[in-house]
């Protein structure tokens, strides 16, 4: 229980400091004040796909229904907070270029990302069986992974892009921001990892004590 309102104290903190701070980049704005929430809540959709990309091997090695559960939420998770980055861009996009949407490389790619992983919970509601059900969602997560750094760190690069591309480190790959605001971004990238990984044990374990509980049923 501490360390969940530690958690919520901790967000709250970065927050107040994103709103307090100067603006991460001057030219930009108040808008680029979006930067504290939009590149931690992208990073973790990254490491949710991560996530069930490890789990889904580890249940084809071992066919355990299990893994396949976690893979599932991670999943689940990471649409979510694909979606997430997907809002936060389209309010930057607003600010900065006029429109919601411009089908920017960035913009396109994460949209392409939605839709694989779309696919994949479809792709489990079509398919009853648990053991057919899992080894094909397995293969699927494994395969859709593939994708994921070519889309999020490949494509943006290679193509022309609206977006900022030095905002957090520069050619040199070093940080480039005051220390103030690194401090502040590397507090909310901590905290949504830590929400992430609260939010995944969380699901984790009220699917296994909704298994329990039809198991008593049965």
């Amino acid at each position: 229980m501490f360390w969940k309102l530690l958690l919520l104290v901790w967000m709250c903190g970065v927050i107040v400091a994103a709103f307090l701070l100067p603006p991460p980049q001057s030219q930009l704005g108040d808008v680029s004040r979006i930067f504290f929430f939009h590149v931690p809540v992208a990073w973790v959709a990254v490491l949710a796909f991560l996530t069930a990309f490890v789990y889904s091997i580890r249940y084809l090695r071992g066919k355990d229904l299990a893994l396949d559960a976690k893979a599932a939420v991670a999943s689940r998770l990471g649409l979510l907070f694909a979606i997430l980055a997907t809002i936060t861009g389209s309010i930057f996009a607003k600010s900065s270029w006029g429109s919601y949407w411009n089908w920017d490389p960035r913009e396109t790619s994460l949209f392409i990302l939605l839709l694989i992983y779309g696919a994949y919970l479809v792709l489990r509601s079509a398919v009853e069986p648990e053991e057919r059900r899992a080894a094909l969602s397995s293969v699927y997560a494994i395969l859709a992974f593939v994708t994921v750094p070519f889309l999020v760190f490949v494509v943006p690069r290679v193509y022309q892009s609206l977006h900022p591309t030095d905002s957090v480190i520069d050619q040199r790959f070093r940080f480039q921001m005051p220390p103030a605001i690194l401090a502040t971004f590397l507090a909310s990238l901590l905290g949504f990892t830590s929400l992430y990984v609260w939010l995944f044990k969380l699901e984790t374990r009220i699917n296994t004590l909704s298994g329990e509980l039809k198991e008593e049923s049965v």
